[in-house]
């Protein structure tokens, strides 16, 4: 049986999100904008089109948003986490073995479909939007690298409309390996681009029609691959089974530099408390711990970077622990007359939490730290994120090194007390 993928893509993701509880957006210029409002991390068609561009720093386009009255929100990845579980969810109704890629985008295996694939990604794209508000495009083809490239087209062509099926014609296959430039093929990044224009392949099809030596000298099985999947040979199987992460990193900007040790300490608490309940949502934990600070790596003077690695004696996911850690190694890094920028906790040499060694007498310890922290997480599921939380991370309510959200919307679908209201 031919393998069929197809690509279920969201269009603007964030704005989407935004843009389901405010139906009055649609049609405006719309941008979201990333921690600390910094950079826009993601624009409506119509923002686009008055030339706001991706990651450009907000002050950049002050003038802009004043002029075309652009719309501006904060990112809210509470918002956008659970709307994207929804899609998948949708998803789901229409194939049983369904890749999540990333938050807005997911593989759907359609081998064996037997009726016309374009229609079906019509009612793909239909149910998604009745379902969920959240509009998509769907790209289908042989393999993954094809399917891309069709979701890419559909996205853009009035003609496709948002859906594009390149199982059916070589004609049509070759007129869209064409008009894809070597930049935008999944898998090529910025040096092999480079490359690949130095001798002469600038598009998809100048790829496919390659020698295979060449890719191979230069890329490597990676451009082997490509080339071959262009060629509408699968190497990518979908892949359905969740990715353990090879290490997690909680890490934040400051909107302000910071000097004092109490605050940068109270941020090294919070992003170790974050990072320990990642670990425990992914049952996971760590054998390693590190912690870094920055100054402003672009300040013409005073620059300082510092980061204390500590392996820890036994694996483990208890934020108390994992606290006591990193204020000793906090303790270490300081240097007192800098103006810090960043401070981040990195998790590293991640292991199954059901199948972790320890030591004879630390076993009941350990039996007795599931159970706080199980009701640690269980709490403030239901409550809300820090309704309990330890001392270490803050108790003011004005926490200098917070991230700031001065234009967030409400967490419509996560938190009872922000559901929309209809008066």
């Amino acid at each position: 049986m031919a393998p069929v993928f197809a690509l279920v893509d969201c269009n603007n993701f964030y704005v989407s999100c935004e843009r389901v509880f405010n139906p009055g957006l649609a049609g405006k210029p719309v941008v979201v904008l990333s921690n600390n409002d910094g950079c826009v991390i993601a624009r409506s068609n119509e923002a686009k089109a008055i030339g706001i561009k991706m990651g450009v720093p907000l002050f950049m386009v002050r003038d802009l948003i004043k002029t075309h009255h652009v719309h501006v929100y904060s990112s809210n990845y509470a918002l956008y986490g659970d709307m994207s579980r929804r899609v998948i969810e949708v998803l789901m109704q229409f194939s049983p073995d369904v890749e999540i890629y990333s938050i807005d985008e997911a593989f759907l295996d359609l081998a064996g479909f037997n009726g016309n694939l374009a229609d079906y990604g019509r009612s793909i794209r239909a149910t998604v939007l009745t379902w969920t508000g959240i509009p998509v495009s769907v790209g289908i083809a042989g393999t993954k690298t094809l399917a891309k490239i069709a979701g890419h087209i559909a996205k853009k062509s009035k003609k496709a409309d948002g859906v594009l099926d390149l199982t059916t014609s070589s004609y049509q296959r070759d007129a869209a390996l064409a008009i894809t430039d070597v930049e935008e093929i999944w898998g090529v990044g910025r040096g092999y681009a480079g490359f690949l224009r130095s001798v002469g392949i600038k598009n998809a099809l100048e790829l496919r029609d390659a020698p295979e030596n060449l890719i191979k000298k230069r890329m490597g099985i990676t451009g082997l691959r490509i080339l071959r999947e262009l060629r509408g040979v699968s190497c990518y199987p979908l892949e359905q089974g969740p990715h353990s992460p090879q290490e997690i990193t909680v890490s934040r900007s400051f909107k302000h530099p910071l000097a004092d040790a109490a605050d940068l300490s109270e941020a090294v608490a919070a992003y170790t408390s974050r990072g320990a309940e990642k670990l425990r949502q992914e049952h996971l934990e760590a054998n390693v711990l590190a912690v870094f600070l920055l100054t402003d790596p672009y300040g013409k003077k005073d620059r300082y970077f510092n980061m204390k690695t500590v392996r820890l004696p036994f694996a483990t996911n208890d934020t108390g622990e994992l606290i006591g850690y990193a204020h000793s190694s906090f303790d270490e890094i300081y240097r007192k007359g800098f103006l810090y920028k960043k401070a981040g906790v990195i998790f590293r040499e991640l292991s199954p939490d059901n199948c972790t060694q320890t030591s004879l007498f630390a076993d009941h310890r350990k039996e007795k730290s599931g159970k706080i922290m199980e009701a640690f997480d269980s709490i403030n599921s239901r409550f809300g994120r820090d309704s309990i939380r330890y001392a270490a991370t803050g108790t003011a309510g004005d926490r200098k090194w917070k991230t700031v959200f001065q234009w967030r919307s409400p967490s419509y679908t996560t938190d009872w007390n922000q559901l929309p209201k209809v008066s």
